[in-house]
């Protein structure tokens, strides 16, 4: 239960659709949900378990990876601010194990929803059975996104495209993150991933140090992200 006001219009803010559903139906999930919090690096769900809520994500971000056979691991999404966990969401519908992993990429603070209230409100509130709808069909987009990178992009476009993307939320040209962290998040290996760099670092394209990788010349970075 949520009785705090100031974190109820914490709810109401991070998922905005709640302002469109009836009085009735907010004060129903103000009684049935519960807020939790969660540290940085802890597992949500591993593969095979069975969801017993839904979290809905107040602040902070977690991630839902596969892991492979030889321990390399590929995210699949975030789940951020205002978002939830599709793959939750279809295992309560469906009554299957979660097929993944989910861990807390940062300290995660959520209101979680039974399974019960989940399925009930699918068929009583449209606005919650829309919003659960566009979180499938959103994610469904970006799981297959990385899917077509994997089977159709080469290893260096790949590394390329995501390097260009966290530039968008670094400060200049310098992203800090690890061969090893690439390589999680690429579904390879640090040692393919450290190949690549120094690859793309003897043509002048960047430059790594420790911990750092430093593009150097991003037009043509942009142009071997584009490359067919």
């Amino acid at each position: 239960m949520i009785g705090d006001p100031w974190q109820r219009q914490r709810l109401l803010d991070a998922f905005p659709f709640l302002h469109g559903t009836p009085e009735e139906f907010r004060a129903e999930l103000f009684e049935q949900v519960a807020l939790v919090r969660l540290p940085v690096g802890q597992l949500i769900c591993h593969d095979g378990a069975h969801c017993n809520q839904l979290p809905l994500v107040l602040t902070g971000t977690g991630r839902v990876y596969k892991l492979g056979e030889n321990g390399r691991e590929i995210t699949l999404y975030r789940v951020h601010p205002g978002e939830s966990c599709v793959v939750t969401t279809s295992c309560i519908l469906s009554g299957r194990a979660f097929p993944a992993f989910a861990v807390c990429e940062s300290a995660v603070e959520a209101v979680v929803v039974r399974p019960a209230e989940v399925r009930r409100w699918m068929a009583t509130s449209e606005p919650w059975r829309e919003y659960i709808f566009g979180l499938i069909a959103s994610r469904l987009q970006e799981v297959f996104g990385v899917l077509d990178a994997v089977l159709f992009q080469r290893l260096d476009q790949r590394l390329i495209t995501h390097l260009l993307g966290l530039r968008q939320t670094a400060s200049g040209r310098n992203i800090h993150m690890t061969h090893q962290a690439l390589a999680v998040e690429l579904g390879s290996s640090r040692e393919v991933i450290s190949r690549v760099l120094k690859g793309l670092e003897s043509q002048g394209l960047l430059r790594t140090t420790r911990g750092l990788i430093e593009l150097l010349d991003i037009p043509a970075l942009e142009l071997r992200a584009r490359e067919g």
